[in-house]
């Protein structure tokens, strides 16, 4: 049996941008993405802070140091530059896998996005 465990986080960035015309996703900062194990086509879980919305979308990398939060196609409706969002991951493991893992948390400054 598989169970789904919290795997990484991104804890409270700022929404650099939205863009409605996109395909779709989020494009994040490559530098927040390694930090949080992310890998890029990966599902991840966005709650807005301001406003209470939970979706999810996939992870499209951004440019280096940009402190990039962009969220794209249909998700753009859901939030608004400058809203504090979470990024969360699960992963699937074993009962027994889940016990000894330890999820990666990332708190990026929450004005530029930029780890320290």
């Amino acid at each position: 049996m598989l169970i789904e465990v919290f795997k990484s986080k991104i804890h409270r960035v700022r929404v650099t941008a939205s863009d409605l015309n996109y395909i779709g996703s989020i494009t994040i900062d490559e530098d927040l993405i390694e930090a949080a194990g992310l890998v890029v086509g990966e599902r991840v879980y966005i709650v807005n802070v301001n406003n209470g919305e939970r979706f999810d979308t996939y992870v499209i990398k951004g440019k280096r140091k940009s402190g990039e939060v962009c969220l794209n196609g249909p998700a753009a409706r859901k939030v608004q530059r400058d809203d504090i969002i979470i990024i969360i991951a699960y992963a699937q493991m074993t009962p027994e896998e889940a016990r000894d893992f330890q999820p990666k948390i990332v708190f990026p400054d929450e004005k530029t996005n930029l780890l320290t």
